[in-house]
């Protein structure tokens, strides 16, 4: 009996779609929101793996989306919708990433510092990688998840597009290079070629082991003495709670700021000089960020008279200790995960 009740869902929803596929190619975009519902976080995903950033993820799907349902009655069934779907939006990803440029870390230009630089401005000719809320991820599929950590987006960045492209649909999503293919309309030797080159280039940049990986390793009560840890040791301006929770050879980032650090010695004397030192009070919120531990920043201001966002701490392990810190610097990336703009 439950397997029929099951057959039978299945086979209502099959027909749901069938005729709202009939509506929308008749002009009912109700019909093709219902269409695309299913599919749209990962959808989203997937223009964030393209294009490293939230925000032109989100431009991009609307823009993929509105030349998907121009297009719709030329859609002949040949593929799935999905697969469709993804051929649209990659092109209008491909499209966005050739007039915005690739998103860049204050690794890719240029060296570490090994001492503090107080006097560090923001660059505003860049354009940063931004982080990705977890809470846009609640229905993106395990091995997606592992697609979306911070180490294989940025490595993503350093390739071409159509390399990009073949790299995510074949080995993320799962699509054939036959299909690729199609997609991208090239040959299926093309869509092979870029997939080797775009495999030696992410190798090069992405630890062996993935975050996923190492999280499953981690009790929830040990990630959480991690978090909280780290959130009380700034807050308490607590060097030696610090250094403990951090490898010897760390880093820290804070983009839109160029200079970084690497290995404890250097990360400690920035940190001293600035989150412990001269910027004065911190409260956090302990969130979550492409598939990763991550805390909400905010910082006293005296005018406002409240803690107000600052910037999204993004933490990548090793084991049970810290060896990276992305510190996502600005209030509009704390405001995109959905938390409040200040704090008592």
């Amino acid at each position: 009996m439950r397997e029929a009740t099951i057959g039978g869902v299945s086979e209502q929803r099959a027909s749901t779609a069938t005729d709202d596929l009939a509506r929308a190619r008749e002009g009912d975009d109700a019909a093709f929101t219902r269409l695309v519902a299913p599919l749209r976080r990962e959808l989203h995903a997937h223009c964030y793996r393209m294009l490293g950033s939230v925000h032109d993820a989100e431009d991009a799907l609307q823009d993929g989306l509105v030349r998907a349902w121009k297009a719709l009655p030329t859609f002949e069934g040949r593929s799935s919708l999905r697969s469709w779907l993804y051929s649209v939006v990659t092109h209008a990803c491909l499209d966005a990433a050739r007039r915005r440029g690739r998103r860049a870390t204050p690794v890719d230009l240029g060296p570490a510092s090994d001492h503090v630089v107080a006097d560090s401005v923001p660059r505003t000719d860049v354009a940063w990688l931004e982080p990705y809320p977890d809470s846009m991820l609640a229905d993106v599929r395990y091995e997606q998840r592992e697609a979306v950590e911070l180490a294989f987006v940025a490595a993503c960045q350093h390739l071409p597009g159509n390399q990009r492209a073949a790299l995510l649909l074949f080995d993320v999503l799962g699509f054939s290079a036959a299909e690729i293919a199609e997609m991208m309309r090239t040959s299926r030797a093309s869509v092979n070629s870029a997939l080797q080159r775009a495999r030696a280039v992410v190798a090069e940049k992405v630890p062996p082991r993935t975050q996923q990986q190492t999280l499953r390793e981690l009790d929830d009560a040990r990630l959480r003495e991690i978090v909280t840890g780290f959130s009380g040791a700034l807050e308490r301006r607590d060097t030696d709670g610090l250094v403990a929770l951090l490898t010897e050879d760390v880093t820290w980032t804070m983009p839109p700021l160029p200079h970084w650090y690497q290995g404890l010695p250097a990360v400690m004397d920035w940190a001293v000089h600035v989150p412990l030192g001269s910027c004065g009070a911190w409260r956090h919120l302990p969130t979550g960020a492409n598939g990763q531990p991550a805390v909400a920043c905010y910082l006293w201001d005296d005018a406002a008279g409240a803690h107000l966002a600052w910037a999204v701490n993004v933490l990548t392990l090793r084991g049970d200790r810290v060896a990276g810190v992305t510190s996502f610097l600005g209030h509009e990336q704390v405001r995109a995960f959905g938390l409040p703009a200040a704090l008592p």
